[in-house]
């Protein structure tokens, strides 16, 4: 094993893919001599050639259209959007055509596409690169919305998705590019989709979470496990949607509490479905409410480092929330 940050290992996945399937290519704004805005490509065209990876248009619609062309023709494409708060403009594409193929065509048209977008608060990113659209995509069947979060997880989560016979928006936790490092195995490995992940167990609280939060719920889990010799169970969903309920229920009824934390805006929110979930299923093993941890209903993280901060939840609220649901 090596060790990678979640950059690399993306990167690894989509050369060796790319090596092992002559019908996988890459497409999109800067992907191909520049490596894409945060290098996650780099070097890419100097191996594979400009017919493999190469650069479009400005325009979201095209990448995920072409993209859409391009399966149906035989091959598997991965389109990178920039920064997922530019996926607006494709929505008509992966909603209305992309997510739609295989039923409307009666099972005779697969979409084999993966589109690749970093999403989530960075500094100074303000309105239009710090945006967490996953709920916009969480309504849509025919699609699969995966957001690992470690990189041996979302190496093999890539791999997966590349190889699926259908549409998958893969999303990349930008600020974690480079700050979340992790051993990868050298070995060819997929990681299913259809599984969430057990990071660590726990009998006084279950935590589901997802993106950089992920990582902020496990050091808070193991300061109040030395501190209050309380013990959390973490779980994160890695396939946002579909849910792996069977996991989410197991663990929430094994502790009897739960608590949801994400950056993403708490209305209408995967977080929100992830509590209707246990909710619902797992109510009459329940010791406490089921409990979230979101942004507040701004449109998006403000510019100012301060207003920033007071956004994303910090990991103080995190560790007192855990608390607060343990002792209830």
């Amino acid at each position: 094993m090596a060790t990678k940050n979640l950059l690399q290992a993306i990167h690894d996945g989509l050369a060796e893919e790319m090596r092992a399937d002559e019908t996988v290519m890459v497409l999109g704004e800067d992907v191909g001599r520049a490596g894409g805005v945060f290098r996650v490509t780099q070097g890419l065209q100097e191996e594979f050639g400009e017919t493999r990876i190469f650069d479009t248009p400005l325009a979201e619609s095209l990448i995920v259209g072409s993209a859409i062309g391009l399966s149906v023709n035989g091959m598997r494409p991965v389109a990178e959007i920039q920064f997922a708060d530019f996926i607006p403009p494709a929505f008509d594409q992966i909603v209305s055509e992309a997510a739609l193929f295989y039923y409307r065509s009666n099972g005779a048209w697969n979409v084999p596409i993966t589109i690749r977008a970093p999403y989530g608060v960075v500094p100074g990113g303000a309105l239009f690169h710090s945006q967490s659209v996953e709920a916009y995509f969480c309504n849509t069947p025919g699609l699969k919305v995966v957001a690992p979060t470690f990189p041996a997880d979302a190496k093999g989560a890539l791999k997966s998705a590349i190889r699926d016979p259908n549409p998958v928006l893969f999303l990349e936790h930008k600020k974690s590019y480079r700050l979340l490092k992790g051993e990868v195995p050298d070995e060819d490995y997929a990681v299913p989709l259809d599984r969430a992940k057990v990071h660590r167990e726990g009998t006084d609280l279950t935590v589901i979470s997802y993106g950089l939060m992920l990582n902020d719920v496990l050091l808070a889990a193991e300061r109040i496990s030395g501190d209050h010799g309380v013990e959390t169970e973490v779980v994160e969903p890695i396939s946002l949607y579909p849910l792996d309920g069977e996991t989410i229920l197991a663990s929430a009824k094994k502790t009897g509490k739960a608590l949801v934390v994400s950056e993403a805006n708490l209305e209408g929110s995967v977080s929100g479905e992830i509590a209707a979930l246990v909710a619902e299923h797992a109510f009459e093993w329940l010791d406490g409410p089921v409990r979230r941890i979101g942004a507040p209903e701004s449109p998006a993280a403000p510019f100012a480092k301060p207003l920033t901060d007071a956004f994303v939840p910090s990991a103080a609220a995190i560790e007192a929330a855990m608390l607060d649901l343990a002792r209830y």
